[in-house]
Formats: C-alpha cells, structure tokens, sequence
C-alpha cells in the first residue's frame, strides 16, 4: 500500500496537466492549439504509463500500447484512404505531424483514454485486472469499448464540427458527424481490447503487477474529461453558427450543450457506477 501511496503526488500533477489543458481549450488566448492538444493527449498518455503498472507488468502495459498503436493506426489510415469503417473524413493540420494519414497525437490517445476505459470497464464489472474470466474476456471488452465510444460521442462534434481537427466530407446527423463513425469506433475499439484481454489471457498470472491497487484514477481522471467537456459551455456566443463540408449550418450553442448533456447523463453515469463499486472506498487514495 506504501508502494502504491506514493505515486499519487505524481498522478494528481498528471491530473493537474490534464484539467490545465481542457481549461487552455477554452480560454487559449494567444497560445497555439496544437500546443494545447499535445497537453491534452500527453498527459493522458503520461497517466496510462503511470498508473497502469501499479496493475500490470510493464510487459504488460508495452502489449497495450502496442496493440493500441497498431490496430489504431492500421483502420485510421484505412478509414481515410477508403472511408471504413468510420465514413469519409480526413484529419487537418491542427492535429499535428502525421505518420502516413494519421496524427501522431491521435495514436497516442488511443493509448491513454483506452487504458482509463478499460480500467472503468473493470472496475465496473469488478472483473479482475487480468479480465481472464470466462465472463470478464467479452464482458469487460465490450464495456469499455463503450465507454471510450461514448467519449467520443461528446467530443467529436466540437473537435470536427467546431474545431476542424478532421472533417466528415459527407456531414452526419450528429452535428456533422455521421453514425457509422460511432459504429466504427465500438468495432475499432472492441477489436482492441479483446485483443488486450486475449494477451493477458495468455500472460496469466505473469501479467498481473497487483490485483489490490486501489482503482480510484481512473474514474477521477474519465471525470474530468466529462468536466472539459462541460466547460465549454463558458465561452460559446448563442448565436454563432458553423458549417460542415456539406453546407449545412450547427448552432454552436447547441453542439456544445449536446457535448455536456452526452458528459453529465452517459459519461457521468460511468463515473458514478465506477465510483458505486469501489464501494466509495475513499481510504485507497
């Protein structure tokens, strides 16, 4: 317990990065987005490499990462060059370098918000860290999977819609972005991770750093991107509209209110039932 106690000061500095980051999105002033984006995402990733061998090995965590990287880069750079499974879209310059069609940035959020979906999944389930069950190989995939989608549902219109990040050439009925996104993000996604949970399957024990660490990160830090979410409420004009490549025109006012519905009622039930079955253990931080 010492052992895992002392990492904390490192994971609410993580924390700190992260909600400095969502709050810089909103009031950036003079400072460049991708610079904003690069804190977003890194300390998202900072965060899986840190709390994640207080659960698993780094052998472990270096399969997740791998897995992670290449499965998502491989149906990115597929969902550009022919449009699936997502639809027809291509990423912009505020995204930064690119390896082939894909951001760099981009794999590396794979990495750090797929470990905080899949550690919410399982503590959710209560499945164990190495999610080897018989029950927990489908059930925990499938939840996370969720959960990250989820996410991204909140997040996509205001990244695509409102910041062009990337661009749906077709527009979509979720403030243009199209459904098969969603669709083929929860495939993506699933295909990852029980992937993962075949991995630690085959790993077995020698997987597992510690059943017993306390789980609380992450529900705090999937909490606080639900939270950046919300803030983006503060500086929207009601009247201001954007259009998608389509022509068609959003109220932002409306894009971001979606954003922080979709956070507090789906992003914030996950929390919520994460935080429940921890049994509000607050002795663990």
């Amino acid at each position: 317990m010492r052992r895992q106690n002392a990492v904390n000061p490192a994971l609410f500095a993580i924390f700190i990065a992260y909600a400095v980051a969502r709050v810089l999105e909103v009031f950036s002033g003079s400072i460049p987005h991708l610079w904003i984006v690069a804190l977003d995402v890194l300390s998202a990733t900072a965060f899986a490499a840190l709390d994640g061998p207080r659960h698993y090995r780094w052998r472990t965590m270096l399969g997740f990462a791998l897995i992670c990287t290449v499965v998502g880069n491989v149906v990115e750079n597929l969902g550009v060059a022919i449009g699936f499974p997502f639809g027809r879209y291509r990423f912009l310059e505020l995204m930064g370098p690119k390896v082939f069609q894909v951001p760099v940035l981009l794999g590396l959020a794979y990495i750090g918000m797929a470990y905080v979906s899949w550690m919410l999944a399982c503590l959710i389930l209560k499945a164990p860290a190495s999610a080897a069950t018989s029950r927990s190989i489908f059930a925990v995939p499938m939840l996370a999977s969720l959960i990250m989608t989820t996410w991204d549902v909140a997040q996509d219109p205001v990244w695509s819609t409102i910041l062009h990040g990337w661009i749906w050439f077709d527009g979509g009925a979720w403030f243009g972005v199209p459904i098969t996104n969603y669709l083929g993000w929860y495939a993506n996604l699933f295909a990852i991770y029980l992937l993962f949970a075949l991995y630690l399957k085959r790993l077995g024990p020698a997987a597992i750093q510690s059943e017993s660490a306390s789980s609380w990160p992450a529900p705090v830090f999937y909490a606080l991107c639900a939270m950046g979410n919300i803030l983006q409420l503060a500086t929207r004009s009601s009247s201001a509209t954007v259009a998608d490549p389509t022509g068609r025109s959003w109220a932002v006012s409306q894009i971001v209110a979606a954003s922080a519905i979709i956070s507090v009622a789906c992003m914030g039930t996950y929390v919520y039932l994460g935080w429940r079955s921890m049994g509000l253990r607050t002795n663990q931080i």
